[in-house]
């Protein structure tokens, strides 16, 4: 008797009254089939380099923009994001940095078009699986714009059968995902620190020693009155926040707050106390929620797939969020036996709520800036002397903002107490009655005609079109901050942006078998085009200042457009070739022309070729049965990059202002005519491999990536009426290897537990600079040098501190006649020690790995990304490790540790309020780039289906899940993710989220 059933091999047992069979999987029968660039192959066929995130892993992600996904999940895939708000995506690279000025960006093809809308409005229910292609093999038939690497995104189609209806709903909370840095939280600790700084730097920290203050004998002070008298006046902390009996000092010669100090003053009408400003401004409290329903099924001829989802994504800061409307109608009909026809529409309303300089460094209004760095001593709000908030005449809550609100009399003169540390703002008054807001309306739209010949022989024409209209206000309230004064009167400005693309491909594809020979040729034309149009306007002094529309205001109009036009085009072909299933080659060439460059130098051609070997199946390998696939794969190929930011890069670029009432026109873009491609050279080889009844299975790689004629903005001397040409300069070389893996531990009926890991190690070093440059381009605190990594820093070298002085110490290079380098000496001049590159900061290793366990019916998953070896300039630590020069920034609790008398041996320079290298720009602040996070915990229950088949139901699922759960770094409050070279603590925090949710089908 034979046993069969799809994917298991057919078994023979005997006739018995009981059987019990093992079934074995069928490796051939269940070979998958990848999306690849313009069409799918077997994975056993495939010579070139990808890797496939399937919906289920997608599904536990909660995010509003699909990149964030790919953390951790893809070998040779890394992310960063410098923004945290909802709805913004992630950097994405792939195999390293190609590229100096150009781009370094993958291309998005969503069902086998190339994507230009705004990626968050993809709705990562919709979406079956992506794809991440790494090599040429794979995708250099996307030419122009495959050669920092290509993601496939497949949305879902109707499956076989009738229709499914399937419900997703969640809801949960969002939280702030990374905290702040150890700073001071106590109002007592921070001023007794502030004093020991001054008083360092007023009496050398002696407290009984008598100051000349005035510097002529007329003032002779003991440090503790002295500091006393100062450090909350206008030079200093600025706001006496103790009250103390009438003739007592507020710090005692001991250093520490007198016991008889209360915090709180009252000046005149107003009552100031200090404020946790993080605790009152961050919502921690905010809802997320999300659902989504689909429809989907197929009948002989036709596939369908319906869904529509709603997501609100609300921010941790007031006036932040991001929601989102989507749409998909995807359906295919087969006309006739040789027509068939399909198209795919998706729309996404999109409001993103976006308060304005929440990512810019240093911002008065950037509400993680303020709250990492103000010193826990100021007030948020303004008080009544009775201790209540003041509201102004409109009832709005009134903030303060440290501008000379509150006055004290200090010898018989009235002095106004202003905050130093970001005096005359205060985020919290923008963030209540500022409005910003995005409003967005992405369509895209494709559909295909294939028309099959005869067997085997197809013409498929592919079109799509993406629509982004994006709309941009902002009100700026005239009451309060930077537009708050009678003669500006606040501010209105509108900003409209449209982008339009359209994608036409015609492909003709052939595939046969003769035998043993198969077969695969495709040839095709593709074009693109792609429009952009910018309009923005403004006016200040508001009539009415909540209506956001510029006709309400009615002072000093700007307006300012723009139109930008990118065109590419190319012809394509591919050859695929096995034989006997064993022996695979193939070959690719494709010839494009972009818009970007002189029509001299507009045309680029650009080709690969890969083979593969399944060792498997040869006749030495046949007793090795515990081997279910073992492939070898090697591929070479050169792609193209034309993105180098200007859309007109060959032209000279001119703006036209008013002189006179005449015409001005001077240069606003130096173009060069002779410019064209970067080229991108890439090797791969590797082993693919299944084991143990599948048990086992993964990659291991290697990749070479040369990039030649790198495009690059070569800088000039600007006296010649520029300050950089576009040039082809220099070449550039990632080197690295990638392993894959994933393993299923247990594998029975009822009980499944997997493992997956996967990591990647390169190496980025610049071959060649232009010859101009002699080897080294130095910019700013970077430097690029033959020879070594793109990702260097060039800074002065840290020597510790004086153990006798407690002073910050710098190397510097001791020379010859000749300026070699003989040795190094220590100096406490900052300004003449010697700047040195610091070597590689680019991790050394990175990945991702994670579990999934199902017993009888529950469900759990964990998911992790961690980085190795590297090396970040952490800003956020720079700027709370001052010395006591920034008078009302806080401070890192480390500054505890700081030198003093009894405290030699510390690395860290003596607080001194006339200190000026101790936290200067150096090596000191590199630091380790380690991190480990935890991306996603998922944990769920699937009913048994005699339950709920009483429901009328065929599946439900409940389930919570947990995203950003934690970050492990060198530092609480550093961020590696942010960036290869630097963390701060000024950007829009990551946000954790935690929901419960249930999913339904019928």
């Amino acid at each position: 008797m034979q046993v069969s059933y799809i994917g298991m091999q057919t078994q023979e047992v005997g006739i018995k009254p009981t059987v019990k069979v093992i079934m074995k999987s069928d490796a051939e029968m269940l070979d998958e089939v990848m999306v690849v660039a313009y069409g799918t192959a077997k994975k056993s066929a495939f010579t070139g380099s990808a890797s496939t995130i399937k919906a289920d892993k997608l599904a536990e992600r909660q995010v509003s923009n699909i990149t964030n996904a790919l953390s951790g999940q893809v070998a040779g895939v890394q992310t960063t994001s410098g923004n945290g708000q909802p709805g913004t995506g992630s950097t994405v690279r792939i195999r390293g940095i190609g590229s100096i000025s150009a781009s370094n960006n993958p291309l998005y093809v969503v069902d086998g078009v190339p994507y230009d809308g705004d990626i968050s409005a993809i709705n990562s229910q919709d979406i079956e699986s992506m794809t991440v292609l790494k090599d040429a093999a794979s995708n250099a038939l996307y030419g122009a714009r495959g050669a920092n690497g290509v993601i496939l995104v497949t949305t879902k189609k109707g499956a076989s059968g009738k229709a499914v209806v399937n419900v997703d709903a969640k809801w949960g909370t969002n939280r702030r995902g990374v905290p702040s840095y150890d700073v001071m939280t106590n109002a007592n600790q921070y001023v007794e620190t502030y004093y020991k700084a001054m008083l360092n730097g007023w009496a050398g920290g002696d407290p009984n020693k008598i100051v000349d203050y005035a510097g002529d004998g007329s003032v002779m002070i003991s440090g503790n009155n002295l500091v006393n008298a100062l450090i909350f006046g206008s030079d200093y902390l600025g706001y006496p926040i103790y009250t103390t009996p009438n003739g007592e000092n507020v710090i005692g010669m001991d250093g520490k707050i007198n016991p008889n100090a209360k915090i709180g003053s009252v000046y005149g009408d107003y009552y100031v106390t200090p404020d946790d400003w993080e605790k009152e401004l961050f919502d921690n409290s905010n809802l997320r929620q999300e659902y989504n329903v689909s429809i989907s099924g197929s009948s002989d001829k036709m596939t369908y797939y319906m869904s529509a989802g709603y997501l609100d994504d609300s921010g941790i800061i007031p006036g932040s969020g991001y929601s989102r409307l989507s749409t998909r109608l995807k359906a295919d009909y087969k006309v006739q036996e040789w027509l068939k026809v399909g198209a795919n529409f998706s729309y996404a309303n999109v409001k993103s709520r976006y308060p304005d300089e929440q990512t810019k460094t240093g911002s008065s209004m950037n509400l993680f800036y303020i709250t990492n760095n103000i010193a826990p001593i100021y007030p948020l709000y303004i008080r009544n002397a009775d201790g209540s908030i003041k509201q102004d005449s409109r009832g709005y809550t009134m903030y303060d903002y440290g501008n000379g609100m509150y006055n004290r009399q200090v010898n018989g003169k009235t002095e106004a107490l202003n905050r130093p540390f970001l005096s005359n703002s205060n985020p919290a008054s923008s963030l209540q009655l500022d409005k910003r807001e995005f409003l967005m309306d992405i369509l895209s739209a494709k559909g295909f005609v294939e028309i099959e010949f005869m067997p085997g022989l197809k013409a498929t024409g592919n079109w799509g079109m993406d629509l982004d209209n994006t709309r941009y206000s902002e009100l700026v309230n005239p009451y309060y901050g930077q537009y708050a004064s009678e003669s500006v009167g606040g501010l209105v400005s509108m900003e409209h942006s449209r982008t339009f693309s359209v994608n036409q491909q015609y492909l003709l594809t052939y595939k046969n078998n003769f035998g043993i020979h198969n077969i695969d040729l495709l040839a095709g034309f593709e074009s693109y085009n792609y429009k952009s149009q910018y309009l923005s306007g403004s006016k200040q002094k508001l009539y009415n200042p909540t209506i956001i529309e510029i006709n309400n205001a009615i002072k000093t109009p700007a307006v300012y457009s723009a139109t930008t036009n990118y065109a590419t085009q190319g012809f394509l072909a591919r050859a695929q070739y096995d034989y006997d299933s064993k022996y695979f080659a193939s070959a690719s060439y494709r010839r494009d022309a972009s818009s970007r460059f002189h029509p001299d130098h507009r045309w680029g051609n650009f080709w690969s070729v890969g083979a593969s070997w399944l060792l498997n199946k040869e006749a030495f390998m046949s007793d090795l049965t515990w081997i279910d696939m073992l492939k070898f794969k090697a591929s070479y190929g050169v792609q193209g990059n034309d993105n180098i930011g200007n859309y007109y890069a060959y032209q000279d670029q001119y703006s036209v202002s008013n002189s006179n009432d005449d015409f001005s026109v001077s240069l606003a873009y130096k173009g060069n005519k002779n410019i064209t491609w970067e080229t991108s050279h890439s090797f791969n080889t590797g082993f693919d491999f299944e084991f143990f009844d599948q048990r086992l299975n993964g990659t291991i790689e290697y990749f070479s990536r040369k990039t030649t004629d790198m495009l690059y903005n070569k800088p000039v001397n600007p006296s010649v009426g520029y300050s950089a040409i576009p040039m082809n300069v220099g070449s550039m070389i990632n080197r690295g290897v990638e392993l894959d893996l994933n393993g299923d531990i247990i594998r029975t009926n009822d009980i499944t537990w997997s493992v997956n890991f996967n990591l990647t190690h390169f190496k980025n070093k610049i071959q060649k600079l232009h010859p101009d440059l002699n080897g080294e381009l130095i910019d700013g605190s970077r430097i690029y040098q033959e020879g070594e990594s793109m990702y260097q820093f060039y800074l002065r070298k840290y020597a510790g501190v004086d153990e006798e002085t407690g002073v910050a110490l710098y190397y510097k290079d001791i020379t010859d006649a000749n300026g070699n380098v003989t040795g190094q000496e220590k100096t406490q001049n900052w300004s003449d020690a010697t700047r040195h590159a610091t070597g590689d900061i680019l991790p050394k290793v990175y990945g991702g790995f994670g579990t999934r366990l199902n017993v009888y019916g529950f469900d759990f998953a964990i998911s992790l990304a961690y980085q190795l070896g590297g090396r970040v300039y952490d800003n956020g630590y720079v700027s709370l490790m001052h010395a006591g020069d920034d008078p009302g920034q806080n401070w890192h609790k480390d500054i505890l540790n700081a030198w003093t008398p009894e405290n030699k041996t510390s690395n860290i320079p003596q607080i001194n309020v006339f200190a000026q290298y101790a936290n200067s720009l150096s090596d000191r602040f590199l630091t380790s780039s380690d991190y480990l996070s935890i991306n996603n915990i998922t944990v769920g229950y699937t009913l048994p289906k005699n339950w709920t088949r009483k429901m009328l139901i065929s599946s439900m699922r409940i389930y919570m899940a947990a995203d950003n759960v934690a970050l492990f770094s060198a530092r609480k409050g550093l961020d590696p993710r942010q960036s290869y070279t630097a963390s701060s603590a000024d950007v829009y925090s990551p946000i954790r989220t935690i929901s419960g949710g249930i999913t339904l089908s019928f």
